[in-house]
């Protein structure tokens, strides 16, 4: 296992900013990704139960084929009223698809976040705003941060026996190509080391002492399992390579390669697992190297998602030094 988080931020892609609203006690909050101008976007919905917001402008071959922010929020389907506030900013700010009337464009994802903290408490236009604010070309906070706030992993024995996660941010260069993700880890398998097949953070035994295995538990307890659709992993991978509409929705659906190689199970009946992509057009690159390294940028920022959450209502965390054994 690694003895450190990985490196790197979406805003390492240039022209990016990060920004956060977060709720402490309530344990919820929001995230945006703010694109300047516009930047060319796609998105892929991999899991069956997602929640989400202008998902289908951003197929190929559509009119609008740029984003001019992305929404990560918790809250679930009520979450997505925190799109108004980042709107409403970008509006102020003269940013907007030009139809005669500057109309932002602002595509979302929400998680499910209701039973853990204040159920009552939800990101609205104010969060939204307010995160549009905070955003920042700099930006490196992770773990219980924006829509990180009230994420947790491991959810097949019901919440009690989760494991605390968040918000995690990795990228990758390869001479002038960046690429990079960002992650929002709600997922409800468990989230696995891939060097090592270790589980890092999921479903734990009754005592909360260790993992329990949540593949094989499936299969060992298959009618006394808890299901809920309570549960998926959202986020952004962007890259400053040019990408034609078909390309930058092939680098949303590698992203969702790094989900694969980290959680167990993953886009599941339960699970609304979601990836917007975004690209800047700033150099060319092979396809082949930038999708590659999405994948893997994505499966880190996952990981460090789950390494730099902290403890949080009752919740133990991942966190580097608070190993949980997996039981055997």
């Amino acid at each position: 296992m690694t003895s450190e988080l990985f490196e790197g931020s979406l805003t390492d892609v240039r022209g990016l900013k990060v920004g956060h609203a977060t709720d402490s006690e309530a344990l919820t909050g929001c995230t945006v990704v703010l694109c300047g101008r516009g930047v060319a976007a796609g998105g892929v919905v991999r899991g069956l139960a997602p929640g989400t917001r202008e998902t289908a402008l951003l197929r190929p071959g559509t009119l609008v084929q740029e984003a001019h922010g992305i929404l990560l929020t918790g809250g679930s389907a009520f979450g997505l009223a925190a799109a108004d506030g980042v709107m409403r900013y970008l509006e102020e700010q003269g940013v907007g698809y030009d139809a005669g009337v500057k109309v932002p464009i602002v595509p979302g994802a929400v998680l499910f976040d209701l039973d853990l903290g204040e159920a009552s408490a939800r990101p609205d236009a104010h969060m939204g705003y307010e995160a549009c604010q905070s955003a920042s070309s700099k930006a490196t906070a992770q773990g219980n941060v924006g829509a990180g706030t009230g994420a947790t992993v491991g959810k097949l024995m019901g919440i009690e026996r989760a494991t605390k996660s968040g918000l995690g941010m990795a990228s990758l260069k390869a001479g002038r190509l960046v690429v990079a993700s960002l992650a929002v880890v709600n997922a409800f398998g468990d989230v696995i080391d891939p060097a090592s097949g270790e589980i890092i953070a999921g479903a734990r035994s009754t005592r909360g002492d260790t993992f329990i295995d949540t593949s094989r538990a499936l299969q060992d307890r298959a009618t006394r399992t808890v299901m809920a659709f309570k549960n998926t992993v959202i986020g952004v991978v962007a890259t400053n390579a040019r990408l034609d509409d078909a390309h930058i929705n092939h680098l949303a659906a590698a992203a969702h390669d790094g989900l694969a190689r980290t959680i167990r199970p993953v886009h599941t009946l339960y699970d609304g697992d979601t990836f917007f992509s975004l690209a800047t057009g700033h150099i060319r690159a092979h396809h082949t190297l930038v999708t590659d390294m999405a994948a893997t940028a994505t499966a880190r920022a996952i990981l460090n998602a789950v390494w730099s959450a902290e403890e949080a209502a009752g919740l133990p965390s991942a966190a580097l030094g608070n190993h949980i054994p997996y039981e055997a």
